[in-house]
């Protein structure tokens, strides 16, 4: 499928990929920032997110999808940058078309055979009892309170909370479609075999699973440790868009041969 998209600038395309409890929305201080240093950024929603959460929508790649749209859009080649979820599809989408791949800038990564933490585990629960309790701004409130930091300004909160609201809402109306296999899945060897510039991050204020996946990944990624966002959650991007913003420019910015390895 194709997916919604909202961009701005030109240049080399950086794609913006969403975390799961959110939508494209998640990126819009960072379009005008972008665009503003040259580069094409590209905000898309994942699949049962934002515009494209909707009925008949029942078993999806997201990976093949943001391929598709990219495509679409003209974009040969681009540098993928994404937030939890959006990690996640962007690790899926560059061991599927490496070779579209210019590099990865990943923030707030965790491996799903990880095992929780007592603080993720509450989290979870935290949100699927307001849900079974047919509470839907009780699960909201619980999302913004694990996914933001405690110094997030009203602003970021109220705006984490309109996505959040939307995205559970779409869950409970829809339900949550079937993944295709995930291409993550099939070869633990995968991300290793990626030859690809990447930058890992982790808000300073997220929960440990986050620094614990950052390190892994950026270990299988061949790439630095993993860089601290200061005074961000799990939402970094969304709470420190110009941090962020600088991160990623400077990694855009750097030749291709000589962005950030370890």
């Amino acid at each position: 499928m194709l997916l919604p998209s909202t961009e701005a600038g030109r240049g080399l395309p950086v794609v913006l990929l969403h975390a799961r409890p959110t939508d494209r929305t998640m990126w819009d201080a960072h379009l005008p920032l972008l665009a503003a240093a040259g580069v094409r950024a590209i905000a898309l929603d994942l699949p049962g997110h934002g515009d494209a959460a909707g009925p008949g929508l029942h078993h999806v790649a997201p990976w093949s999808d943001v391929l598709d749209t990219l495509d679409h859009l003209g974009a040969e080649r681009a540098v993928l940058a994404g937030n939890s979820l959006g990690a996640l599809v962007a690790l899926q989408t560059a061991v599927t078309a490496p070779e579209r791949i210019e590099g990865l800038v990943l923030i707030g990564y965790r491996p799903h055979d990880q095992p929780a933490s007592p603080h993720l585990q509450a989290a979870w629960e935290a949100e699927r009892a307001a849900l079974a309790a047919d509470d839907l701004e009780a699960a909201v409130a619980a999302g913004v309170r694990a996914w933001t930091s405690p110094d997030a300004s009203g602003q970021v909160r109220a705006h984490a909370a309109r996505m959040l609201h939307r995205q559970l809402s779409a869950q409970r109306a829809h339900g949550e479609p079937s993944q295709a296999p995930d291409p993550l899945g099939h070869d633990a060897a995968a991300l290793r075999r990626l030859d690809l510039p990447a930058l890992v991050g982790v808000g300073e204020h997220d929960m440990p699973d986050f620094f614990q996946g950052g390190r892994t990944l950026a270990r299988d990624l061949n790439a630095d440790e993993p860089v601290v966002l200061p005074g961000a959650g799990h939402l970094a991007p969304l709470e420190q868009p110009a941090a962020f913003c600088a991160l990623l420019l400077e990694f855009v910015h750097q030749p291709a041969g000589s962005r950030t390895r370890a």
